[in-house]
């Protein structure tokens, strides 16, 4: 999926079967929606040379996701980013909600996902402590910008710092240099990583606009950094803390 994750699981062990099955899980995903693979499902699916009745039943969970994203979003989600099918925006952090299930399930109740600018955790690392997770700075990815505290949450961010300037406006048609001239991230907190993964690119295809958009999601909390270093925040009804540093 062209990004690294990492998992640190603090009441499992590393070479535990659970922690396995997780690891080939990611591979299966990479394998089965990689946009990279000319083999993969979701690229024979936007070729034409595979029906959606020939994909695994998760690739229509993934698209039935995208649909109520788009919905969500009042458009400014797409899993049709460059006119050519492509649900990245939502598979990375629903790859790593179902991991998180798959640990929760196997009895894990202190774990923390990173993948790219998502993030999931769970319980605490230990006890009495809440985890701590960093929001990268867009304009210095060594630096952290925000620290984002509680237990169970699910954190991403979508903007520059990754991948350069990549995300389009499905609604004005906007190019990825003309949002990058507006924002250069958007972090969003809440609770399934799935629907936070896809709003915040749908919050980043806004532009400036997504601040109003914002304010009337109960869910979600938010740091916004403008393309002009200037930053904008919201904290979440209740749950994690966000600090910027």
């Amino acid at each position: 999926m062209g990004t690294v994750f990492t998992l640190d699981v603090r009441d499992l062990a590393p070479d535990s079967d659970p922690v396995d099955r997780v690891v080939e899980w990611w591979q299966w995903v990479d394998a089965t929606f990689s946009t990279y693979r000319a083999d993969s499902a979701i690229s024979e699916l936007a070729s034409g040379t595979r029906r959606i009745d020939e994909c695994p039943h998760e690739v229509r969970e993934v698209l039935a996701r995208c649909r109520r994203a788009v919905e969500a979003s009042d458009g400014y989600f797409t899993a049709h980013p460059h006119g050519r099918l492509d649900p990245t925006g939502l598979v990375k952090g629903w790859s790593v909600e179902v991991a998180s299930r798959m640990l929760r399930d196997a009895g894990s109740r202190s774990h923390c996902i990173a993948a790219g600018g998502d993030l999931r955790s769970c319980g605490q690392p230990v006890p009495g402590v809440a985890w701590r997770l960093g929001v990268v700075d867009p304009f210095d990815r060594g630096r952290v910008a925000a620290v984002v505290a509680g237990e169970d949450m699910a954190v991403a961010t979508s903007g520059t710092a990754e991948r350069g300037a990549h995300i389009v406006d499905p609604v004005l048609r906007r190019s990825p240099s003309e949002l990058a001239s507006e924002l250069a991230s958007v972090t969003l907190i809440g609770e399934d990583l799935t629907h936070v993964d896809a709003m915040a690119t749908a919050a980043f295809a806004m532009g400036r606009r997504c601040q109003t958009w914002l304010e009337a999601q109960p869910g979600l909390g938010a740091l916004v950094v403008f393309a002009d270093g200037e930053t904008w925040r919201k904290e979440g009804h209740d749950g994690p803390s966000l600090q910027v540093l």
